[in-house]
This record gives C-alpha cells, sequence and structure tokens, in this order.
C-alpha cells in the first residue's frame, strides 16, 4: 500500500495496467494532435525560425524555471542573452541554462535517441555541475512541512525505473504519442532520478519528445506557461495518478495544456509575422536606401536585443557600417538603445510588447 513517507519502490512499472485511450482522453488527442500539426506547418512560414524559437525558449526557460521559483524578469534575461553572461545574477544564469540545455539535447537528437545519458546530461547543463542519479536517502516532497511523496531510493532501483522509462518512450505501440507523453512526464517525475532539477529536466524532456517523434520540427511548444498557470492542478493531478491511479484527469490534464499552448504559439507566430511585414514597410519608406535590406529587418526579430555584433556576424555590413545602421533604425523608432557594461544593445521595442502578450 503506497506511503508517501516510504520510499516509493513499487513504482508501478510502463505501461499502465489501466486503460489510457478511453474515449474522452481520445477526443483529446485528437483536438491536441490537430492544432500541433498546424502549428508545425505555420512555423515554416517564419523566413528565418530562430526568430521564434529564440523567443520561446526564453519564454519557456523563463516560466519552467519559476515553477521551481528561480525568478528573473523578461527584460534581465533578454539582455544577458545578448550580452555578457558573466556580468548577470545567479537566478538569470540559471534560466539560460535551461535554455542552454533544451538546445544540446535538440542537437543531440540527430546522435542519438532520448535516453538516461540524456536525462543526466539535461540536469547537469541545468544545475552546471556533475549532477547524476540519486545514490543516497533522503530526498522527499513536502508541502506545509508534511512529506506529501518520497521517491523510489537506491541507485539501482531508479536506474532500472529509468530503463522501463526508456523502454516506454522508444517501444512501437498503438498508444498516440501525447498521451505517451502525458504517461512518461508522470513517470520521470514519479522516479525524481536527481536529487535537483527533476521538474525542469522533465520538461525539457517534452519538448525533446515532441520532436523527436516528429509533431514539430523544433522545441517551440510553450508547455510551462500552461503548467504555471494551472500550477495547483498540476500538482494535483500529478499526486492523484501516485494515490489513486488517476492516470484519465492527468492525461487530460497534459493533453489540453499541449492544445492550449499550441494555440499560444501560433498567435504569437501570427503577431510576429504581421510586425515584422509592419516593420519592413516602415523601414522601407523611412530608412535610406543604403541601409534597408530585408535581411537585416529579419535579424532584428531574431531575438528582442541586438547589437553590432550580429550585423557583423551575419554579413550584413562591417563594425562601423553596422553601427550606422543601427542608429538609424534607433532614429525611425524602431529600436531604442541602452547601455548594459560596455556594449550598447537595441531593443525591439514592438517586438518586446508583442512577447510580453
Amino acid at each position: 500500500m503506497y506511503n508517501p513517507e516510504k520510499p516509493y519502490n513499487e513504482l508501478p512499472l510502463l505501461p499502465p495496467n489501466v486503460e489510457v485511450e478511453t474515449k474522452i482522453i481520445l477526443k483529446q488527442a485528437i483536438a491536441s494532435n490537430k492544432i500541433l500539426a498546424e502549428l508545425k506547418g505555420r512555423a515554416d512560414e517564419i523566413p528565418n525560425q530562430s526568430m521564434l524559437v529564440n523567443a520561446i525558449t526564453l519564454q519557456e526557460a523563463k516560466d519552467s524555471s519559476e515553477i521551481e521559483n528561480i525568478v528573473t524578469t523578461q527584460d534581465t534575461l533578454y539582455k544577458a542573452f545578448s550580452s555578457n553572461i558573466s556580468s548577470t545574477d545567479a537566478q538569470t544564469k540559471e534560466v539560460l541554462r535551461y535554455r542552454q540545455a533544451l538546445w544540446e539535447g535538440y542537437n543531440d537528437l540527430n546522435k542519438r535517441p532520448l535516453s538516461t545519458n540524456s536525462f543526466i546530461k539535461i540536469v547537469q547543463t541545468i544545475k552546471e555541475n556533475g549532477s547524476s542519479i540519486r545514490n543516497a536517502p533522503g530526498t522527499t516532497i513536502t508541502s506545509n512541512n508534511k512529506t506529501i511523496y518520497t521517491p523510489p531510493e537506491g541507485e539501482v532501483v531508479v536506474r532500472n525505473l529509468l530503463k522501463n522509462l526508456e523502454d516506454f518512450i522508444h517501444t512501437e505501440d498503438d498508444i498516440d504519442s501525447l498521451i505517451k507523453l502525458a504517461i512518461m512526464h508522470y513517470q520521470f517525475e514519479a522516479i525524481h532520478p536527481f536529487f535537483d532539477g527533476n521538474g525542469r529536466t522533465g520538461r525539457v524532456i517534452n519538448m525533446l519528445y515532441i520532436v523527436e517523434k516528429g509533431l514539430l520540427d523544433t522545441p517551440i511548444l510553450y508547455l510551462s506557461k500552461y503548467i504555471i498557470e494551472n500550477k495547483n492542478d498540476y500538482y494535483t493531478n500529478l499526486r492523484n495518478v501516485t494515490e489513486r491511479s488517476a492516470w484519465e484527469t492527468w492525461i487530460l490534464f497534459m493533453l489540453k495544456g499541449i492544445e492550449e499552448t499550441a494555440q499560444y504559439t501560433l498567435d504569437k507566430i501570427n503577431s510576429i509575422n504581421q510586425l515584422m511585414q509592419q516593420t519592413i514597410l516602415i523601414a522601407k519608406e523611412n530608412l535610406p536606401t543604403r541601409v534597408y535590406s530585408k535581411e537585416l529587418i529579419e535579424l532584428l526579430f531574431e531575438q528582442p536585443y541586438c547589437k553590432v555584433k550580429y550585423l557583423v556576424d551575419s554579413g550584413i555590413a562591417k563594425r562601423q557600417t553596422a553601427a550606422e545602421y543601427l542608429t538609424e533604425l534607433e532614429k525611425i523608432g524602431i529600436l531604442k538603445s541602452q547601455k548594459v557594461g560596455v556594449e550598447n544593445l537595441y531593443l525591439n521595442v514592438k517586438l518586446v510588447e508583442v512577447l510580453k502578450k
């Protein structure tokens, strides 16, 4: 019998021994898959997908970390991303490491499938240390000074559970991929394989799994927004799977989150596209001919802050000329300069407004 104060070494293996494709779950899975497929297609409409990827992954990193009470401001995060990371605060650095872990994991998918080694690499990047599988007792989850969950103990036990999770992820079966995502996310959080960083690692794995399954080409599903907005329901539903095997409610919660955040990202794509087209028109009408280029305007949308180095690295202009171009863009109100350390950063004012909505 489950006891929250004892290590849950009897955590059931996957797949769950209950019906996970009930009628109501399948209906929601169809809706979630449909909007995700639309998102995948629409993302290709943006000339340079890095603008969307940077925007979404920075938002994802910020809010995923905020779930763990690691808080930074959006503006501080964007400035740190664009300038020298060593000059920013510890919490912002940790948020940026979440983004780094997501990108490294994404690039690693080209070399190897998701595995325990992938999970370890993710948490090591997030925590910037040599984290590995928990190998000592004493880890508990508490709420209001009360133990509500004690994860499995013993490195062998934890590794065996992770191997079962790996097998479940990669087994070719008839379970819908998004339903599998909900199941595997619960299982990873229940295994709680690391001393710290489990929540953020689990949310990175979600994004990578969606890409690995071909449901998106890049990690642009901003799922942490839904989780942070429904934080109490998220933790309650996790506990209810553990305590009452309430899989249906949990799976529906996650599927609805995928649907809502996919729609949110679609709306964000529309807003960014519209703003970019408006900016192109303004630049064409107001910039000197020697300054304007479509490539220059697209570069301004890769991230909220731009600087001379970005123009030089992209081959748009040499250093002195690049500085003149950014000054011209500031004159017509597209950019706003700010001094950060020894650098001048140029804020795409309206893009930040879009991202904050």
